[in-house]
């Protein structure tokens, strides 16, 4: 086995639909309030690696589909960018979803997609890889289908002869006990260590700033 390195470099790769599910499942956050770059710099300390870079995915609505979303991660990516966050965005589509309740009555709904994110992840992974830019992979989802880029790099460390080491991390509590992505290395996120790690900016409108756990 090659010799562990030192001092590891990480990249942090950030899903954020899935991060601000999880946080929401988790903990019962309603909107995305993580701070992105403190968040990664406090897990990447806390298993002693060296982060050198964040980079950012998410999938935002078009203004005619969601006015309240596209405005609010239009901010919020904004000041992500200026911090040096590494930015990939793509639209959301919508379709029509219709769902039977056990009582017989049926409801539609719009159903945001991602197109393309997953796949963007996944490609720069590997891709920062093969060039060397990192030991160590640090994914911010639960999303099983980074399983494969997992197994692409244990294939990639084996050809470069060098130890490199792919994590994810996610929120997690006693209602929200999640399984990381397979072939990786859990990192538990607690919700002591989220809320240590909120952004204080709030993106929303005036009229709907409301303290989060109050109706």
């Amino acid at each position: 086995m090659p010799d562990e390195p030192s001092v590891k470099r990480a990249i942090a790769f950030i899903d954020g639909q899935n991060l601000f599910h999880s946080a929401r499942e988790a903990f019962g956050y309603t909107y995305p309030n993580y701070d992105v770059s403190a968040l990664s710099k406090l897990v990447c300390q806390n298993e002693g690696w060296q982060l050198s870079r964040v980079r950012f995915y998410t999938g935002i609505p078009e203004a005619s589909d969601n006015a309240f979303w596209h405005n609010f991660w239009s901010l919020k990516l904004r000041v992500l960018s200026h911090q040096g966050v590494y930015i990939f965005s793509r639209p959301l589509r919508y379709r029509n979803i219709t769902v039977t309740l056990p009582d017989g009555t049926q409801h539609t709904f719009l159903l945001g997609q991602e197109k393309g994110v997953d796949v963007r992840i996944a490609l720069d992974v590997i891709r920062l890889a093969h060039r060397r830019e990192y030991d160590v992979a640090l994914i911010f989802s639960e999303d099983q289908d980074f399983s494969e880029a997992a197994e692409e790099i244990r294939i990639i460390a084996q050809e470069q002869n060098r130890w490199i080491k792919v994590a994810c991390a996610f929120p997690y509590s006693p209602t929200h006990k999640r399984r990381g992505i397979a072939k990786t290395d859990w990192i538990r996120i607690d919700k002591a260590t989220y809320d240590s790690c909120i952004d204080h900016r709030d993106y929303r409108p005036k009229s709907m700033r409301k303290p989060e756990g109050k109706t």
